[in-house]
């Protein structure tokens, strides 16, 4: 009696693409197998060792038209086991139609979402003048550096002449849809200072730790300041400050030897309407005035900063924004608070929306006990029909004659 929607989706949760052993040939063949029973024409592009894209593809009667790309990561994070009510990777389905597994939210119900429409879409013999195509990318949870940030640079993916993009975004507890427009730039920086070593014993001047501690101050101050600024005005979300964590500390070899160096972690996120060199500027000043001998370095420096636009006069939201208006979906437009592969679609200058239909929904990828309900995934199926009818019907656009 189940929705064999539900089954598949179901089936696709139990393949554990779960790091750092991903089973990604098995995810690969499952959905080229969907694939096919869809009549789509398959392409994968192994972008690394070891590490592929899969491309499905619905043609357009126009295929000189831009195309409609729906992405998707097949990978997802690791589990504890011990913290969750059933197996993470048996997609178990209870009582009120609750389906737990790891992926069920992040983000495997897109994937399956994106292929049941264009099933439902194939069954009542539409077609339309753009070409929709499907990718399923690797190592996403992991930086992407393997994946869509490889991809995105062959010639295979500027063969699929992309006009429009959709990837995740996170579900939401309240009535309202989530829907992002761009990303903060994630900054990883390890502070190192150098300082006079000896005896634990002695009142030691210009030591590495009192440097540290300078540092820290400056830091965690600048993250207080942000933390109260999003507290104190409700028009802002996450994705409109800077968050700043300290997340690694290093140094030291002995209880009684001051050292001579220490280091600390610092995970950044800035949003796009920050200016980059004037915030790496704020940073050398707190290294700077914390003493001599403090230096930075970058981890990972991410410095595009491209937003989607959602004017009423941009053909791509005027399609998206009026299905949402037509389904009397409620939309709640962000910067999206962390990162995802919709940033390397932006960097090379394709508009992409992240959008996750799952409202009335606890936030929980990456935490303990992911589900997703099922009536909650089939009716984001209906929407995405929805936005693929609309979106796959754009008239053509000046650019394209």
């Amino acid at each position: 009696s189940e929705n064999p929607s539900v089954t598949l989706f179901r089936e696709y949760l139990r393949i554990d693409t779960v790091h750092p052993k991903p089973d990604y040939d098995a995810a690969v063949r499952f959905l080229e197998r969907v694939g096919t029973d869809l009549g789509l024409t398959c392409q994968k592009v192994e972008v690394c060792q070891g590490r592929v894209v899969l491309i499905l593809t619905w043609q357009g009667t126009n295929p000189r038209l831009r195309s409609i790309l729906l992405n998707s990561h097949t990978d997802v994070v690791p589990v504890f086991e011990e913290h969750w009510t059933y197996p993470p990777f048996e997609a178990v389905k209870d009582s009120q139609g609750n389906i737990y597994a790891r992926g069920a939210q992040d983000m495997k119900c897109v994937s399956i979402q994106y292929l049941e429409a264009i099933r439902r879409l194939k069954t009542e013999g539409k077609s339309f003048a753009r070409t929709i195509h499907l990718t399923f990318v690797p190592d996403e949870e992991v930086g992407g550096h393997k994946g869509m940030e490889m991809f995105v640079q062959r010639p295979e993916f500027k063969a699929l002449n992309v006009g429009f993009a959709m990837d995740e975004g996170l579900a939401s507890p309240s009535d309202t849809f989530s829907v992002f427009y761009g990303e903060r730039s994630p900054w990883w920086i390890k502070v190192k200072c150098m300082g006079s070593p000896g005896h634990g014993s002695r009142f030691i001047s210009n030591t590495a730790a009192e440097k540290m501690h300078k540092v820290i101050n400056s830091f965690l101050a600048f993250r207080e300041s942000e933390k109260q600024r999003l507290k104190s005005d409700s028009s802002l979300t996450l994705g409109d400050v800077t968050s700043l964590n300290m997340t690694m500390l290093e140094g030291g070899v002995s209880f009684n030897v001051v050292p001579s160096e220490m280091a600390a972690g610092f995970d950044i996120r800035i949003p796009p309407t920050v200016d980059l060199k004037a915030f790496e500027e704020q940073v050398a000043t707190w290294c700077r005035s914390a003493g001599d001998g403090v230096t930075y370095e970058f981890h990972q420096k991410c410095m595009d900063q491209h937003i989607t636009s959602t004017e009423e006069s941009d053909p791509w939201w005027k399609a998206f924004s009026g299905v949402c208006s037509d389904m009397k979906l409620q939309l709640k437009l962000e910067i999206f608070p962390a990162a995802t592969d919709s940033r390397y679609i932006r960097a090379v200058r394709h508009p992409a929306i992240g959008f996750s239909p799952m409202n009335r929904t606890p936030v929980l990828l990456h935490d303990h006990n992911e589900f997703l309900n099922e009536q909650v995934f089939l009716r984001g199926i209906e929407i995405y029909a929805c936005l693929l009818t609309a979106l796959a019907s754009v008239p053509p656009l000046p650019a394209e004659g």
